[in-house]
């Protein structure tokens, strides 16, 4: 595929076409139900109440690879985001983010993202998608409020 916006994002009921999303800024989070970093799904929803009218996409893509940290199917992790966090950004079906069955589209955010990343480093990575430029966020030493600062 040329570019990001060549791929769709599967939905529990729906998918997003990301090429209607050209105009936006995309952030794309691996993320898990059961994991010490899953507090940051408040951060995150804060992120989208304070810039999703001004272009902001988050898109969370949950992702039991990390410990067996996200066991539950699409509709139970949906459920978790919404009642535990009040989530209204949109949560991908879960997804590989690393090895032989990894999702095309984070093959994609990790091979042109400047630099390159190999692998996905725990729960929680961020993508940042903004005027072309692909950036990633490790989760371990990278807070919400720094994606913040990239927009």
């Amino acid at each position: 595929m040329s570019d990001i916006y060549t791929y769709t994002v599967e939905l529990p009921k729906s998918s997003i076409a990301l090429s209607d999303l050209k105009d936006k800024t995309l952030l794309f989070v691996n993320v898990a139900s059961k994991c010490g970093l899953t507090p940051q799904y408040k951060d995150l929803q804060a992120l989208h109440e304070k810039h999703g009218d001004k272009g902001l996409v988050i898109i969370g893509f949950p992702c039991n690879q990390f410990k067996a940290q996200e066991p539950g199917t699409d509709d139970e992790v949906l459920q978790f985001c919404q009642l535990n966090y009040g989530v209204t950004f949109p949560i991908a079906k879960k997804a590989d983010v690393n090895g032989p069955e990894t999702q095309p589209i984070w093959r994609y955010l990790k091979e042109n993202s400047q630099p390159p990343v190999e692998n996905i480093d725990w729960n929680f990575s961020k993508f940042l998608v903004k005027d072309g430029k692909i950036t990633w966020f490790p989760a371990r030493s990278t807070k919400v409020a720094d994606v913040e600062a990239a927009l």
